[in-house]
């Protein structure tokens, strides 16, 4: 993954929130510039590696001078206690980069495990979907660990495809009207979605001809009729209430997306370790 400025801005945000202008106070004040150490990077849990480019951005912004090999690659599946890289560099700054380089680590590769999760339980041509209900600043590292996963990204923001919801839908009137105006500003330059409550909607919504049509808070039994109705007029997507637990029934309607907002809004850390050696039987 090729870091934009924009990432590299956040890490360097992320490393002002944590040293100011004094940098680690106790670091420093240990070790010397002249000093240096070989730490291991180690995986604490079990899942999909994400997240090793802006792990890597952390150190060179402290220090260019610090080395990492990596052993694992953003997408392989880690065991745990796996090593992943190999840091070599002055001892002060592998300790200043140690947590902002570990959150940003560990939430990605937890976003990236939880999707492989949830994933393993399709059926079928369904694909699994991430949302916006992502963390600030984080949307593209946060989407970037879901393809690490197997998940496929959503639209990125509110600028690259019109979605249009239910407070549209009820401020403008009707599916039918809200889809008028948006042809009438946009003409065809941005696909459609339209999100849908009943089969009434959907069969509005099929009359509009639109690109995509969202099944929210539909029971299984309703997504089996809707993908029926639908046919293939227009994409299906299945959204809402979707735990790990139904993506196999959702999946075996024959839906041809399922979102899932859980990948990122509360997503568990997976857990790693820099340590100075890496047969440890307590990490």
């Amino acid at each position: 993954m090729k870091l934009d400025p924009f990432i590299m801005n956040h890490v360097k945000t992320a490393l002002q929130e944590d040293l100011l202008e004094k940098g680690d106070v106790t670091s420093r004040a240990i070790f010397n510039d002249t000093e240096t150490s070989q730490v291991y990077l180690i995986s604490k849990d079990a899942g999909v590696l994400a997240g090793t480019d802006v792990y890597q951005e952390v150190f060179r912004q402290i220090d260019p001078s610090v080395e990492i090999e990596f052993f694992k690659s953003d997408g392989d599946v880690l065991k745990e206690k796996d090593t992943i890289a190999r840091l070599t560099g002055p001892t002060f700054a592998l300790l200043e980069g140690e947590r902002t380089a570990l959150n940003y680590l560990g939430h990605l590769s937890g976003i990236a495990t939880a999707t492989a999760q949830y994933c393993a339980e399709l059926e079928g041509k369904t694909r699994i979907l991430d949302t916006r209900k992502t963390i600030p600043g984080l949307r593209f590292l946060e989407k970037y660990a879901v393809n690490c996963g197997g998940g496929t990204n959503h639209r990125m923001g509110l600028h690259d495809m019109v979605m249009i919801k239910d407070n549209h839908i009820d401020a403008a009137g009707s599916i039918t009207e809200a889809v008028k105006r948006v042809r009438k500003k946009w003409d065809t330059q941005f696909k459609i979605e339209v999100e849908t409550r009943n089969l009434n909607e959907i069969e509005e919504a099929l009359a509009c001809s639109v690109d995509r049509i969202l099944l929210d808070n539909m029971t299984t039994e309703m997504l089996k009729q809707a993908v029926t109705i639908i046919g293939d007029k227009a994409e299906t997507e299945a959204s809402g209430n979707m735990t790990l637990e139904r993506i196999k029934e959702v999946s075996l309607t024959g839906v041809d997306f399922i979102s899932v907002g859980a990948l990122t809004h509360s997503v568990k850390v997976f857990d790693f370790s820099m340590r100075k050696q890496t047969n440890i039987e307590n990490i």
